[in-house]
């Protein structure tokens, strides 16, 4: 499956941000997904999930609350609403769809805010 990110920029501390994640190229629905982000001089984190039908979601503690994982099969789309941003939100911002011990990975789209 081939991942492409969107929706990062420039945000101010306070705001809010939708980030979309595009799969193509295989069974979407197959796939568990996920949000990570890696900070400058940090290692890569999970931000939030989501299950193959979108009934569960997990999400990290600094952001619980704050973001909100979706999926929408029928268009093989995942998104997440991002609120309330601080400024330790900054970050590349990646998309991740997991089956068995097979990971895909996007590029990933940045981040950044600030006051």
């Amino acid at each position: 499956v081939q991942l492409v990110e969107s929706g990062g920029g420039l945000v101010q501390t306070g705001g809010s941000l939708t980030l979309s994640c595009a799969a193509s190229g295989s069974i979407f629905s197959t796939y568990y997904m996920g949000w990570y982000r890696q900070a400058p001089g940090k290692q890569r984190e999970l931000v939030a999930a989501i299950t193959r039908g979108g009934e569960s979601t997990n999400y990290a503690d600094p952001v619980k609350g704050r973001f909100t994982i979706s999926r929408d099969n029928a268009k093989n789309m995942m998104y997440l609403q991002m609120n309330s941003l601080k400024d330790e939100d900054t970050a590349v911002y990646y998309c991740n769809a997991r089956w068995l011990a097979i990971n895909h990975w996007g590029k990933g789209t940045l981040v950044t805010v600030s006051s």
